[in-house]
Parts: C-alpha cells; structure tokens; sequence
C-alpha cells in the first residue's frame, strides 16, 4: 500500500483514510477482551454494579423504609433486626445506605457526562483553531483551573440554591475545563496529520472535520477521562452534601448522613462509619475501573 505521504491525488476517500490513520489501533471488541481478563478491573465492576442496582432496585431491597423513624429504636447498635443499626431519629442505616446510591451516581454520571461534552467541543476548538481561539479560550480556561474546584462549586450552589440539577450542572461547568486540556492536547496531535489535510483539500468545513474526523481518533483519552472523572464526581458530590449543599433531606445521601452524626461518631460509630465506606468503596471501584480502561487503551 502506498504511504499516504506519497499519494498525488489528494481527494482520498474517508474510509480508506480512516483505515490508515488507525492502523493498528485496538477494535472495541479487543479492548474489551482485555478488560475482561483484567482483575483490577473485575473487581472494580462488580463493586459498581452491585452500587448500581442499589441506585436502580434500592426502595426494592432495602429491608424498611429508609425514611421511617423508629423512635423507640433511636442509635441502636448493629443486630438482627437493622444489620448497619439506626441513626438518631431511629432510621435504619442500611436501608439509607443501600437507597442513597441514587442520587450520588445520578448525580456524578450526569455531570461527568455534562462536563465531558462541554470540555470536548471546547478541547476541539481549542486544539483545531489554535492561534487566537486557542489562546483567548485557553486563557478563560487556566483562569477557571487556577480556582480551587470545591470553592467555585460551593459558590455558584449557594447563588443558586441546592438541588439535583443545580448539582449537575455546577459540577459538570467545574469538570469541563480540566476534560478541555486534555482534548486539547490529544487535537494537536491529530490536526496536522494527513488525513485532516485532505479533509480540507476535500472543501469539508471545520465542524465536519473536528467531529466526524478528529474527534473519533481523540476518543481515547476522553474515555479515559470520563472514567476518571466520574471518581472525582462522586467525592465532590459526598463532600457538597456534607456541607449540607446537595440533595435536601430528609433524602437518604452519604455526605449528609455523615455530617449529620459525625457529632457523635465516637458514641454511634456505624452512622457515620458505612456511608463513608460506601463512598470509599464506589470511589475505589470507579478508579480500578479507570486505571485498566488507560492501562488497555495505552497498549
């Protein structure tokens, strides 16, 4: 085959292009033959499947109603009758537990998928433009960078008031700057190889060639930072909630449970102690997850 550098005609067919620029690069069926073979990442999907069929099954399975307060039954120890004992106002912690899987992974997906579209267009527009575009966006973005990402959530939530969508979309704005970097840089890369050239010898303008030619060889390091992200979602969902800016009660919600007994964690240590290790442990599973995807896709 004739390398594409040498070619003289330079109307050449997408797929043919397509076929050679990727040469080599692993079939989806591949990479998820790997995945498959890779403990870590066993181990990190079934921890965030059991998590999500408590988000999507929780009222189902959880043994009482997570809301219900049994006041005769206030701060009860682990037993028989409530596996993860009750809170203050008598609620059964597991059923809180199992139930508040909801709204933290609704929450964390959503905006991670939110920021990763923004910070995709933006990191096409960036890395594709250059020049000023480049510069003037770039700019916006090391300025929102240099803010600490907790301080500009909690600011923009209070202006706005605490709820879901408010959640979303202020944790999906903070996360799309540091997904538009990496798009970026992965678009410097691709912009000046042969197949965009003939892309615009061809006469295809800048959307088609950002999102139907760039952006299907960029998709690796978005994945990757989609998976990264969504670890990030979650804690910073659980720490806005223990700061009493995420979902309002009495809905079962990790962070909130946590900050409403940590006052007396050194009496009733399992109403703090089991939403924090479901957090630890759906944040662990997102990040096994994430280091095999990189691992895979870096082969």
């Amino acid at each position: 085959m004739i390398p594409l550098s040498e070619r003289s005609d330079p109307i050449i067919p997408t797929a043919e292009l397509r076929a050679l620029e990727t040469a080599g690069v692993q079939s989806p069926r591949t990479v998820w033959q790997q995945l498959l073979r890779s403990p870590t990442f066993l181990v990190g999907a079934f921890i965030l499947l059991f998590w999500i069929v408590c988000a999507i099954f929780g009222n189902s399975i959880a043994p009482d109603d997570p809301l219900a307060q049994q006041l005769l039954s206030v701060n009860a120890h682990p037993s028989g009758a409530h596996l993860f004992g009750t809170d203050q106002l008598g609620r059964d912690v597991l059923s809180r537990v199992i139930v508040g899987a909801h709204d933290i992974l609704i929450i964390a997906v959503s905006a991670t998928l939110l920021g990763t579209v923004l910070g995709t267009v933006l990191g096409l527009v960036m890395g594709y433009f250059g020049g000023a575009v480049d510069a003037i966006v770039g700019r916006l973005v090391e300025t929102l960078l240099a803010l600490p990402l907790i301080i500009v959530s909690v600011l923009f939530i209070l202006a706005l008031g605490p709820s879901v969508p408010t959640l979303v979309i202020v944790i999906g704005f903070v996360f799309a700057p540091l997904i538009a970097r990496t798009v970026r840089a992965a678009v410097l890369g691709e912009r000046e190889l042969d197949y965009v050239a003939a892309a615009r010898l061809r006469g295809d303008s800048s959307l088609h060639i950002m999102f139907v030619e760039i952006l299907p060889n960029v998709l690796s390091p978005i994945l990757v930072e989609f998976t990264v992200r969504i670890g990030y979602a979650i804690f910073t969902v659980a720490t806005l909630s223990f700061l009493g800016l995420g979902p309002p009660p009495p809905t079962p919600d990790w962070g909130a449970d946590i900050s409403a007994n940590y006052d007396v964690i050194s009496l009733y240590w399992w109403e703090t102690l089991f939403p924090a290790l479901a957090i630890a442990s759906l944040v662990i599973a997102v990040n096994l997850i994430a280091d095999s995807v990189e691992s895979v896709l870096a082969q």
